[in-house]
């Protein structure tokens, strides 16, 4: 691991028309998303969708690499004709679109010579420079270019595969946070919630967010900090206001 940093950001690319049309679930932004607030101080600060279309996945790639300490990409590395996100990052870049000799050894061995036929070599195709992130569970590798991580679209694979994408992140410091269940409607605390935020914005993101349980309407504020004194100054403010407003605490 690198080193440390206090903020660290990301942003997800979806690659993948079978996510669009509704057909597959997305499931990697979540795991993603904690995997690197939990594991390496990293925050996801945004999320994009796009189509199997070339010029769609360079425009959106040229825009947030600029923009996020890493981009992650899922989907779009496998072996037909539509898995054209490798490509895609040469030609955004100008580089070359080639074999990466180690990758191509690690499928040939893999797959056995006489298997390893044109779509499996093409999932050895990467721009030029790419160093590899190892696949533990089906060989084929991911890799990284400059600031963007590239890894499969199916769950199981690209789960197994995330430890090895640690090595290339610089890490930053780690986001606590603390949730406060309450039993009140959003309209009774939106006022004084907006106070609190304003008062440490600089140090505390809150996010209140409605729920429906034990058959009552209440929400859960959500803070996120690197500072645990800062967390602790918000939940002080956060009781005051339950105090005030007599609104009852669900313990979990």
């Amino acid at each position: 691991m690198k080193k440390k940093n206090k903020r660290v950001n990301a942003a997800i690319l979806i690659i993948g028309n079978e996510i669009l049309s509704g057909r597959t679930q997305d499931k990697n932004t979540s795991f993603i998303s904690n995997w690197l607030n939990s594991q390496c101080g990293i925050s996801v600060n945004e999320v994009r969708i796009v189509p199997d279309i070339e010029k769609t996945i360079i425009k959106h790639l040229l825009e947030i690499s600029k923009n996020f300490n890493y981009v992650f990409t899922t989907g779009g590395i496998g072996p037909t004709h539509d898995d054209i996100t490798a490509k895609s990052i040469s030609k955004a870049f100008k580089v070359k679109y080639e074999y990466h000799n180690e990758a191509f050894k690690i499928l040939e061995n893999y797959y056995g010579k006489s298997k390893f036929n044109e779509g499996r070599k093409k999932m050895a195709k990467m721009p030029r420079g790419s160093k590899l992130i190892y696949n533990p569970s089906s060989a084929a590798p991911g890799f990284i270019f400059k600031n963007i991580l590239s890894l499969p679209g199916v769950p199981s694979i690209l789960n197994s595969m995330i430890e090895n994408c640690k090595k290339y992140l610089i890490k930053g410091s780690k986001i606590h946070s603390k949730t406060l269940n309450l039993f009140t409607v959003e309209s009774n605390i939106s006022k004084q919630l907006s106070s609190i935020q304003k008062k440490y914005k600089k140090f505390v993101d809150i996010g209140s967010y409605p729920f429906f349980r034990l058959g009552k309407i209440g929400v859960s504020i959500v803070s996120r900090s690197t500072s645990k004194t800062k967390l602790q100054y918000v939940n002080r403010d956060l009781i005051k206001l339950v105090k005030l407003k007599k609104i009852e605490i669900l313990k979990i």
